[in-house]
């Protein structure tokens, strides 16, 4: 019994060695998938999203930064792997600086005192709404390589710069032109050669037959039987007076009228990019037009507010006439002009005049004001500029004659709805002319010294 007691309390202690040890490894075992959770976890926020981090930065970033490229603020490309191999900083720092810069400068901290003092004391703006995943996803982005396009890795059909090796510049569309033309060059040669064969066939089948060919005797000359009809004579020299003196009025009609002038400018000026495909309203850069008599030339530091981060144009802007590097040329004038330099982002003091040439020139006897016509009557700019949206060169769109300008007087009607200006004289005047609605000549625009002086 004494054994058995004893064997009983030795299985007893081994049991409860057993479970002792199988939870401790069971802990271990959940420690342990807890810690590797975690780990990965951290991995990948601190990987990011370069997709997510792109639009994050196009949102946030790209208005003060480039990538490759100093602006308002530095470059950003590699920005957490040089500030920690440079400046031993981490990403927490990179944190604490985005949503709070302001406050790292008024701290104190040594690298962002360097940073708000090499760029003239201007505090980088607060994003305290990115969350520390958003900033993960924008230094993912500022890590990755740029997206190489696959068809000049590898040109394949299909691709524009393809070339199969039967056409040097690499261009099908030329090809495929010159085919074309050599194919109905040829038909061309083809006809001519069987009307000269079936010519000449009819011909021998005439002399074998011995049937005689006919030629066209010749009568009297067109000219002569013209010069021998007084009638005719007297007639064509009437058309001829009046048509004369109908071109020598319209000549002299035209004295004076530049409808379609488009000068060539000292820096090219795109509407159709800008008020176009960028929808910048006309009175932001022609500001003056809302209050003054002219609408002004606008001042390169309005160009300005937007070049000194727009330093290149996209490629989709390009055209056949205008390529890319133009647009990028004519920008390197503007900064020229008013003497900033790009590398530097820093105004050099070295500015000249850009000599501008006025396309719309009214006479000096003639009157118009553009803040009566653009504020109080509210006409829009394409009704005498034209679709100036889809001018690539700015041109004279309307003749700016007086007739012109009288037959719009009497054609428009006066937007008097909400306009106070008009509240008084309206009333009085639809009294008198029994309407509801009145024309500008209807309102004395068509007395000569509303516009002339």
């Amino acid at each position: 019994m004494k054994k058995s007691y004893q064997s009983l309390e030795v299985n007893s202690i081994y049991n409860m060695k057993q479970v002792i040890h199988r939870k401790l490894g069971v802990t271990i075992l959940h420690l342990s998938l807890i810690f590797l959770l975690a780990f990965s976890t951290s991995l990948s926020a601190q990987e990011g999203d370069a997709v997510l981090g792109k639009a994050l930065f196009n949102t946030n970033c790209a208005s003060c930064h480039k990538l490759n490229k100093k602006m308002t603020g530095p470059a950003l490309a590699n920005v957490e792997t040089r500030l920690s191999e440079e400046e031993g900083l981490d990403r927490e720092w990179i944190y604490k600086w985005i949503k709070n810069s302001k406050g790292m400068v008024d701290s104190g901290d040594s690298y962002a005192v360097k940073i708000y003092n090499e760029y003239d004391g201007t505090a980088m703006t607060a994003f305290p709404q990115l969350s520390d995943t958003d900033i993960d996803n924008i230094l993912a982005y500022t890590a990755a390589a740029p997206p190489v396009d696959p068809c000049i890795a590898d040109p394949k059909p299909g691709c524009p710069n393809y070339n199969d090796g039967t056409n040097p510049s690499g261009g099908g569309d030329s090809a495929s032109n010159t085919l074309i033309l050599g194919a109905l060059a040829l038909l061309f040669a083809l006809l001519a050669g069987a009307l000269v064969l079936v010519n000449k066939t009819l011909r021998r089948f005439a002399d074998e037959k011995g049937v005689d060919i006919v030629e066209k005797s010749k009568g009297t000359p067109i000219w002569k039987a013209f010069a021998q009809n007084q009638f005719l004579v007297l007639v064509t020299a009437i058309f001829f007076l009046l048509a004369a003196g109908y071109f020598v009025y319209g000549y002299f009609m035209q004295v004076g009228v530049n409808q379609g002038y488009e000068p060539v400018q000292e820096i090219h000026y795109s509407h159709r990019i800008h008020a176009g495909d960028n929808g910048i309203d006309c009175k932001y850069c022609h500001s003056s037009a809302r209050v003054s008599k002219h609408s002004g030339i606008p001042s390169l530091n309005i160009c300005m507010n937007c070049h000194k981060s727009i330093y290149e144009v996209a490629e989709s802007t390009a055209t056949p006439e205008y390529s890319k590097a133009f647009y990028d040329g004519e920008i390197k004038k503007l900064y020229a002009a008013v003497g900033w330099d790009d590398a530097e982002q820093k105004y050099t003091g070295n500015t000249k005049p850009v000599k501008w040439t006025r396309i719309h020139n009214l006479p000096d006897f003639a009157y118009f004001n553009h803040s009566q016509h653009v504020t109080v009557a509210g006409v829009e700019c394409q009704t005498c500029h034209g679709p100036v949206e889809e001018m690539e060169v700015m041109y004279q769109y309307a003749p700016l004659t007086m007739g012109w300008c009288i037959n719009c007087h009497r054609e428009t009607n006066v937007k008097v709805k909400d306009n106070a200006y008009y509240t008084k004289i309206h009333e009085q005047l639809s009294k008198k002319y029994g309407v509801e609605e009145l024309t500008a000549a209807q309102m004395g625009g068509l007395e000569c010294g509303k516009c002339h002086y």
